[in-house]
């Protein structure tokens, strides 16, 4: 009897990732989407026509800024261990 009990008791099966860790996942997911579309436009219909437009500021310091942070946030989020308990 004692031998069918444990045969029938399989370990509880937990996912690597939790709740705070998709928090996370998403809030980077949307940081790099941002960072692309601060990214586009700025282009011109006339090939002739140069538009100094694309050389903001927006489009070569705050977007791709933006897309490095939102990497960083996913790595921080892959990296995060939810089970950990403060003592």
């Amino acid at each position: 009897m004692s031998k069918k009990n444990k045969v029938e008791q399989s370990p509880r099966r937990e996912f690597i990732f939790q709740k705070k860790n998709y928090l996370f996942m998403f809030i980077g997911v949307a940081c790099i989407a941002l960072g692309f579309i601060l990214m586009s436009g700025g282009g011109s219909d006339d090939p002739n026509v140069f538009n100094p437009e694309i050389y903001n500021f927006r489009r070569i310091r705050l977007a791709p800024t933006l897309v490095l942070i939102g990497l960083g946030i996913e790595v921080y989020a892959i990296l995060l261990n939810p089970h950990k308990k403060k003592d």
